[in-house]
Formats: structure tokens, sequence, C-alpha cells
């Protein structure tokens, strides 16, 4: 007869990794997209990923403190099963949460490298229990959270991005892990005496992956994000309106930023809209980089930039547009972009010559 209820500890961890871990991922996931990671900046955000962060930490101290014999109370004997899967909670969280926040914030044909090793590590917890028993795995999973965090919040609390923050961030990350890794030190200096050497290459290995990614931009830079963006005919800027006006299409090419088709006539203009998305008390200046692509050549040539500064806060972002006029047939793509060259959007159209100007329609943002 088949069992339902578990029988005993092995029985119950069973079910969980087969039956509720997975449901649970599903769950909090869309409870984290929609209500609890909407914006970067939000302290409850913070509250909750610090939380994770410091759970994860207790469970990995706890866990080893056992397995040295640090702890030998009957109580954390019965509770040991199961703090592997209080860190593969945690760091689920914080997996999942990482995954909103920096896919909201990216260029997927630039950053895409960055979120799917994010969306991997997420997914792959659910398999990873039996990993979470081994010391050096639990400090380089610890590492890669710590890092994760620390490269979008300390942005958010300078009110500043660019190379010196982000190397701020992961000095910040070395001295947190150091500072812990000295105190599992004082508790079990044997124990991480043994691993030290390891713990010290996967640290070093994934810092150096981490800045890697970084300057080739394929971690999205937040805390911003491009909340909006396309390609115009006109635009007009009314009271705290933008006036837009755009060729009609299906509703669900609005979500479709790749492959656009703008019909151009004799003397037109074209215009390129973004919102992007900063913190409150955020001030920085955001690019837009007009490329063309030379069919001859077979690469993107830069045709012109235009810059204008933005202040954080708003929901939608803070707006703004570029204008480009003679523009000449083919393919283009605007980078919306940091003064230090990091990629926060990319809008990619092909303009195509008519005789006389196509009907428009206008929306507002």
């Amino acid at each position: 007869m088949r069992r339902y209820l578990p029988k005993n500890t092995e029985d119950l961890l069973h079910l969980y990794e087969r039956y509720l871990s997975p449901l649970a991922l599903i769950t909090g996931f869309v409870i984290d997209n929609f209500i609890l990671f909407k914006r970067v900046d939000l302290w409850t955000s913070h509250l909750l990923l610090f939380f994770y962060l410091t759970l994860s930490a207790t469970g990995i101290t706890l866990l080893n403190l056992i397995q040295t014999g640090g702890l030998r109370h009957n109580f954390w004997i019965k509770a040991a099963p199961f703090l592997p899967v209080v860190a593969q909670f945690s760091f689920g969280g914080l997996f999942s949460a990482y995954v909103i926040l920096y896919s909201k914030s990216a260029a997927f044909s630039v950053s895409w490298i960055f979120v799917v090793i994010l969306a991997a590590l997420l997914l792959g917890n659910e398999r990873f229990t039996r990993f979470y028993s081994r010391f050096t795995f639990q400090i380089g999973i610890l590492f890669t959270a710590l890092l994760s965090f620390l490269i979008f919040y300390v942005p958010v609390v300078l009110t500043r991005i660019g190379s010196e923050i982000f190397l701020l961030s992961g000095a910040l990350a070395i001295l947190l892990m150091a500072i812990f890794i000295r105190g599992l030190y004082f508790l079990m200096p044997q124990h991480v005496r043994a691993h030290r050497l390891q713990i010290a290459k996967n640290v070093g290995a994934i810092f150096l992956i981490f800045n890697v990614l970084y300057f080739t931009n394929a971690i999205p830079p937040l805390p911003l994000a491009l909340k909006e963006a396309g390609v115009y005919h006109n635009i007009k800027k009314t009271g705290d309106k933008y006036l837009l006006e755009t060729e009609p299409a299906a509703w669900y090419e609005a979500y479709l930023r790749y492959n656009t088709v703008f019909h151009r006539a004799p003397g037109e203009s074209v215009f390129v809209y973004s919102a992007v998305f900063a913190p409150t008390r955020f001030s920085t200046t955001i690019l837009h980089e007009w490329e063309h692509y030379d069919e001859g050549a077979s690469k993107w040539a830069r045709s012109a930039t235009f810059g204008f500064p933005i202040t954080g806060g708003r929901d939608g972002g803070y707006r703004g547009f570029s204008l480009k006029e003679s523009v000449e047939e083919g393919k283009w793509r605007v980078n919306v972009k940091t003064v230090d060259g990091k990629i926060v959007g990319r809008i990619s159209f092909t303009i195509v010559d008519v005789p006389q100007r196509v009907e428009t329609v206008e929306k507002t943002s």
C-alpha cells in the first residue's frame, strides 16, 4: 500500500524534495515578482534579502558545528538533516529575487549570460541539497549571493554607479566574507584550516568571474532599469505627459523591441524615447548611442550620441528622447547606456523609405 504520510525524517525530506520544493519555487517566484521585488530601492526588499543572507549564514554555521562536534545536544543532532533544506530555501529566495531584479535591468542581447547564470543557480538550487553539506560549496554559494546583493545595494545607498562603485562592492563582499570565515575559524579552527585553500580558490574564482562579466557589460547596471522604450514619428511634451506618435501595431508587438519597421517619409525625423528607472535621490546621465549597421563591413557603426540627465524616484522611470534627421535606410539600433558605457537597454529597428507619411496613432507616457 502506498504511503502518503512521512514515517520518519528521511521520508519527510523526500516528500519535500519531490513535491513541495518545486511548488514552493514557483509560488515564491510569483510572489517575489509581483509583490516583494517591484523596485530595487524598496526597504522591504532589502530587509527580506538581509533576512535570507542571515538565514543562509546561520544555517551554514550550525550545520558545520554539528558535523564537527561543536553542537552535541540531541536537539541539534535531530535538526541536522533539515539544515541543508534551510540553506536551500534561503538561497532559493535570494536567487529568485536576483533573477527578478537583474532581468528587469538587463538588455537581454547584452546581459543574457549573467541572467542565465542566476536562473541556472535558481533552478539548480532544487537539486543542490546534497551539496549543501559540503563546506566549500556552502561558502562559494554564500559569497556569490553576497556579491550579487552588494553590487546593486551599495549603488542604491551611495546614489552613484560606476566602475569604482562596483569595485568597492566587491571589496566589501570580500571583507564581510573574511569576517564570517574568521568567526567560523574561532568556532571550529581545524575544520576551517583543512579547507582554507579551497575556500580561497573558490572565492577568488567567483570574484574574478564577476569582474570579467561586469567589464564586458554582461552584468546589468542595477539599480538602473529600462521601463519603456521605442522609436516614434514624433514626440511632444505636454505638461507632465509625453505624446508619442507611433505606427498602428498589434497589441503583442508592444512587447517586442526587435525588428521594428519604421516607415519614413521624405524629410521626416526619427525619434527614440526611453524611460529609465532610478532609485530615489539618484541622479546620473543617460546616453542615447545611435548605431547604423554597415552591410559592406558587416558591423555596427556609431552615428551619433546624445545625453541627458535623469533623476530617480518615479515608478515609471525618468523620461527622455533623442531625434535624428537625414537618417539613411537600413538597420539601426539605439543603445541606452550610462556615461561609463554600461548598457541599460537597446532599441532596434529597420528604416524603410516611403513616398508619403504613414498613418500614425498617438499614445501617452
